[in-house]
């Protein structure tokens, strides 16, 4: 059964091209456009295997999200990559601090944010 994989960013382009490159790599992928959005997604009854996040989005930044996301019982030890323009080390170091597993710098290599998945999603 393939992994499902939840996309996070309020730009609609940058999800398509995030979806497009996990649909290739046999990935079912969900997406959202905030932090909001992606919380009432893992309320579903899709379970998600791992997440794709933005930082700056407007309601709910990414790294609100990794905490509320940290807080579900179900949803403690999913994997968190932050996709982002962000590069500064304070940023990384909060992002991990709340629970960020990978941290992928934009403008991104698709092979890149597939490799940082496969290592936290093994087959």
């Amino acid at each position: 059964m393939a992994k499902t994989v939840l996309v996070v960013d309020d730009s609609a382009s940058l999800r398509q091209v995030v979806s497009i490159a996990l649909k290739g790599a046999g990935y079912d992928v969900l997406e959202a456009s905030d932090g909001k959005d992606a919380l009432s997604k893992l309320a579903g009854q899709q379970r998600v295997h791992l997440i794709i996040s933005d930082v700056n989005m407007p309601n709910m930044d990414g790294i609100a999200l990794v905490k509320a996301v940290k807080q579900l019982a179900q949803y403690k030890f999913t994997p968190i990559i932050m996709l982002t323009t962000e590069s500064q080390e304070e940023k990384k170091r909060e992002g991990q601090a709340a629970g960020a597993k990978a941290w992928v710098v934009k403008p991104f290599q698709p092979a890149q944010m597939l490799a940082a998945v496969s290592k936290l999603l093994p087959a």
